[in-house]
């Protein structure tokens, strides 16, 4: 353990050396430099504060959101500071190794560093400096209604035009802005929609989390064909030391579910229920979190107990690799897939047409928004609220809208 610290202190004293050569270059002026090397040792103490008062007994906190925010904007942009400052290093040595043989030994070994190179340096850096800043205070609430319409050959007649509205991964534990919380909802409300879906997570960890929102939750309308509701990853408490006390485990996870009660949705567990327009139906299925990377609690057969191939189904399952390993090729047909669980990593690059690009897709294959499979889709929430890092920066939080038709299937 000791032997780790020196490590991490001393690639953090890389850093800081690198970073503030680059200062040291861009100016001269006394007093910014100092100021640059206070506010350095202020945030890299914060942040080791901020860690050393982690309990896994408690789990997240705002204060350890803050440490992670506080953390990556010290090291992201002097992580980008110190690769190029590394790169003129090691340029510097090959001209200094080639002039000090070229002139025999009676020049200088190394060229000084390059005022233009700092530059570069921190112009780039500021870049995501900037970029985590606005995540942090006004991206993570910066919410987008997203709408997407599918197509199905077979989707009942009396289902033509149904819109559902979804949301989901909501982690009430990590906000902190209830006028913020008041608007997403009013946003909810204003989706002129059948039905209403929420895919999981509805805290980070402890049922008390949700407790002060509620009453805003309530506040969502009523839905003509209901507001439904699954678990997620986060809701099985399973990010916390419980110190083997199963029984304050479990009454954690019972809290949890009876949340969806007291804000008017019905949890589905690993079952399904029938929605009745008209002379038709289609079949609403519920499965518990069921994950690649996580324990498999979702069943998905037991869930669709009593359904056949041919009924039009819709699947709640939190986590998108589900879909890949069990979903898409199941025998009963699932024709629409609803998950979340990404957060699209909270971070990324989207331009409809152009890029769209995140970390997390080194991870998931099926991320944000729409993927198909022989006439089957999935669609992946970009999650309504944060979780560990306490902002978003290109990837907005999200309502989706999706509408179904009757027709060719089209992406």
């Amino acid at each position: 353990m000791a032997f780790r610290w020196v490590v991490l202190l001393l690639i953090i004293l890389i850093i800081e050396i690198y970073a503030f050569q680059a200062v040291k270059t861009f100016t001269k002026v006394r007093w910014v430099q100092l100021t640059y090397i206070v506010i350095s040792f202020a945030a890299v103490a914060f942040v080791f504060y901020g860690f050393s008062k982690f309990d896994r007994g408690v789990g997240q906190t705002q204060m350890f959101m803050m440490t992670i925010g506080v953390m990556l904007l010290v090291l992201v942009p002097k992580l980008l500071i110190t690769f190029i400052m590394l790169l003129e290093d090691i340029l510097r040595l090959l001209l200094g190794t080639k002039n000090y043989f070229a002139n025999y030994g009676n020049d200088t070994f190394l060229p000084e560093r390059r005022k233009f190179v700092s530059q570069v340096a921190l112009g780039i850096a500021a870049v995501p400096f900037l970029s985590l800043i606005y995540g942090m205070t006004i991206g993570k609430y910066n919410y987008k209604v997203l709408r997407q319409t599918l197509f199905f050959d077979d989707l009942p007649d009396a289902f033509d035009g149904f819109k559902i509205t979804q949301i989901s991964d909501i982690h009430s534990g990590s906000f902190d802005n209830p006028e913020k919380i008041s608007y997403a909802v009013d946003l909810i409300n204003e989706q002129e929609s059948d039905l209403l879906l929420f895919t999981g997570d509805i805290v980070n960890t402890h049922a008390t989390e949700m407790h002060p929102w509620i009453d805003t939750f309530k506040k969502i309308k009523n839905y003509e064909f209901g507001k439904y509701s699954i678990l997620g990853n986060h809701d099985y408490g399973e990010y916390v030391d419980w110190k083997k006390d199963d029984a304050a485990k479990n009454k954690n996870f019972e809290d949890i579910k009876d949340l969806h009660r007291q804000i008017d949705f019905k949890l589905m567990l690993n079952e399904n229920t029938k929605i009745k327009k008209g002379n038709d139906e289609i079949a609403l299925v519920g499965v518990e979190n069921w994950g690649v990377k996580f324990k498999k609690v979702g069943d998905l057969n037991k869930a669709s107990e009593n359904l056949n191939k041919d009924d039009f189904k819709i699947l709640m399952s939190h986590d998108p690799s589900h879909w890949d390993a069990e979903v898409k090729d199941h025998p009963k047909n699932f024709h629409l897939t609803l998950s979340g669980h990404t957060h699209g990593f909270q971070f990324g690059i989207e331009i409809p047409g152009i890029i769209k690009w995140s970390p997390v897709e080194y991870v998931y294959k099926q991320w944000a928004g729409l993927y198909e499979n022989v006439g089957k889709y999935i669609y992946v929430n970009r999650g309504f609220g944060f979780h560990a890092y306490p902002g978003r920066v290109g990837i907005m939080p999200e309502i989706t809208v999706i509408e179904l038709k009757k027709g060719k299937n089209v992406v």
